[in-house]
């Protein structure tokens, strides 16, 4: 298993502006706002991966998506505060006429773009008519001891995929069937092949399925893969991203921004201290995912 921050979902065109200190929190001016794009004042990336700036901030206030609970007493809203494809949940509750207090969720949308179900590895939490709800964990299903999943992503059929470091680093699926989930089951071999077979990525309308993996074929470290759903209802053959995404270092963790145009990802270098102790640098790249998804589709003969 590699240890890597994970990237996580973005964040749809906002609906309220908040104007808050995330020190001193004091007031919410329910005003709606119009934003042209969540990447206003950032030069995008073309067919190259290029690197994401680390003081960029999405706008000079926050962008939100923000809703009342039914009662009024909780506002909740999420933000992209450091980046158009790095969401977080926050919540504020009404006190004596104010909503004042306030606590941060580290819980994130999946990319099936339900906002009212939000995921962290085997937990979640939903949207009630009364604010979010307690952590809740997905069940026995999916939830094991002798399970290490580092990454779980949800369809917008509600189909699960998940990585496992705990048993060789495969992905599994779990599909729903006449309304029931079924069993968690391992992919295919030209996906579950490799070394370090981490990080998926399902998309909304599960058409393609995205993860990293050191192959012998690659360019040295993990690669991005990326396989698509055939006529059948099988994954295609394993293709690589090829050297506009990929390196002789670690590339990993891809995820699409919420409005599908760009894939972003993480690219990590291991270094080693004096002591011999290693350690990871990474850093946020992102490419235009329209055109790259163009040429990759030509590649794919598994349907011919």
């Amino acid at each position: 298993m590699k240890n890597y921050p994970i990237l996580l979902s973005t964040l749809a065109l906002t609906l309220f502006y908040i104007s808050c200190d995330t020190k001193k929190t004091s007031s919410i001016q329910n005003v709606t706002a119009t934003i042209e794009t969540p990447y206003k004042g950032l030069k995008t990336p073309d067919k190259v991966a290029e690197l994401f700036p680390a003081n960029f901030h999405s706008s000079r206030d926050r962008e939100l998506k923000g809703s009342f609970s039914p009662d009024m007493k909780e506002f909740s809203f999420t933000t992209s505060h450091y980046s158009p494809f790095l969401p977080s949940v926050i919540v504020f509750k009404k006190e004596e006429n104010k909503y004042n207090s306030w606590k941060k969720y580290d819980f994130h949308a999946m990319d099936s773009g339900d906002d009212n179900i939000l995921y962290a590895k085997t937990k979640y939490i939903e949207r009630t008519d009364t604010g979010w709800s307690k952590i809740k964990n997905l069940g026995s299903m999916i939830e094991k001891d002798n399970w290490g999943i580092m990454r779980l992503t949800a369809s917008a059929k509600g189909t699960y995929v998940f990585d496992d470091y705990k048993n060789n680093d495969v992905i599994r699926i779990s599909t729903i069937k006449n309304g029931k989930r079924e069993e968690p089951k391992l992919l295919d071999k030209n996906i579950n092949t490799g070394k370090w077979t981490a990080h998926p990525f399902i998309a909304a309308d599960e058409s393609f399925l995205m993860w990293d993996s050191e192959r012998e074929e690659g360019y040295g470290g993990s690669d991005i893969y990326i396989s698509f759903k055939q006529k059948n209802g099988s994954w295609g053959t394993a293709i690589n991203l090829g050297n506009k995404v990929n390196t002789a270092i670690d590339e990993n963790t891809a995820r699409l921004t919420k409005d599908k145009k760009y894939l972003c990802f993480w690219r990590a270098i291991e270094k080693q201290k004096e002591d011999g102790t290693t350690y990871w640098i990474s850093s946020k790249h992102w490419v235009d995912f329209i055109q790259l998804k163009k040429e990759l589709m030509k590649l794919d003969n598994s349907n011919q």
